[in-house]
């Protein structure tokens, strides 16, 4: 495989120095504060209290790592695992869950990507986290009522990230 030039400079740089490479990383866009996905967090949570529906709340970065979650009280214990997985699906993919869904099932092109990456959300509330620079930062997974409850409660929270 070929890579370029500069992609071999740059890696080459950051395994020699890494004080070097802690503060480029730091200046990288695309890069979810802890504050940013906190806003998140608690937009889509007014939104769950407004529509009285209690939610479990998962916040990615651009990598896909947990930022921040919440459980709201009487919220489903089940729920945690697919908020979590509904956010890291739609940044996998970089897509909302909605439109993977769509896109996997029986006769269509993706039908059983669900099983892969130690198992997928594919039904709507996974929503992509992208800044004012159209830079995909994360995404936010919400589980706990109805699929369309929460899709509105994740894009209430996407809708609600700060601009840096």
């Amino acid at each position: 495989m070929h890579y370029p030039k500069a992609l071999v400079l740059l890696c080459s740089l950051l395994m020699a120095n890494t004080a070097f490479a802690a503060d480029l990383i730091k200046t990288l866009p695309g890069d979810l504060t802890l504050n940013q996905a906190q806003a998140v967090i608690r937009a889509a949570v007014k939104k769950a209290e407004q529509i009285k529906v209690p939610m479990n709340i998962a916040v990615v970065d651009a990598g896909g790592n947990l930022k921040a979650f919440a459980r709201m009280e009487d919220a489903f214990i089940g729920s945690i695992d697919i908020a979590s997985k509904k956010a890291r699906t739609a940044r996998y993919f970089n897509m909302s869950t909605r439109d993977l869904g769509n896109a996997a099932q029986p006769g269509k092109p993706l039908y059983g990507i669900e099983v892969t990456n130690n198992g997928l959300a594919i039904f709507a509330g996974g929503v992509l986290l992208v800044d004012s620079s159209g830079v995909i930062v994360g995404s936010v997974g919400v589980s706990g009522g109805s699929v369309d409850e929460d899709e509105s409660v994740a894009k209430a929270g996407a809708a609600a990230l700060p601009r840096r």
